[in-house]
């Protein structure tokens, strides 16, 4: 069983070109990531004499928002909103304590 044959089980998706195109939106997000960092670091004048604990949580409170954004902006353009929506509500349901933990017939 190869790499994609296991995200197909796992994400419970039938079609191998549709987790290449999911794999395809995580990589554009996470370089679009990248960008919004320094746009946002640069917007807030955070530079590296910031202690790391202070570029930590301007990290945590501003990127991390901005990824999940991103992440569900690029699954719509490229068609896999339901995917990502179900995704981010399993991602979101573990990081909010007392979130919904309920596991559901798609596991992405």
């Amino acid at each position: 069983m190869n790499i994609l044959d296991k995200l197909k089980t796992r994400w419970g998706i039938e079609n191998t070109f549709q987790v290449i195109i999911i794999l395809v939106v995580f990589a554009c997000t996470g370089f679009a990531v990248l960008y919004v960092k320094e746009l946002v670091f640069e917007w807030l004048g955070v530079t590296s004499e910031f202690p790391f604990w202070q570029r930590a949580i301007i990290w945590i409170v501003t990127i991390l928002p901005a990824y999940n954004i991103l992440l569900y902006i690029f699954g719509t353009l490229f068609g896999q909103r339901e995917f990502f929506t179900l995704f981010l509500k399993k991602s979101l349901g573990r990081l909010i304590p007392g979130g919904n933990k309920s596991s559901s017939t798609t596991n992405p």
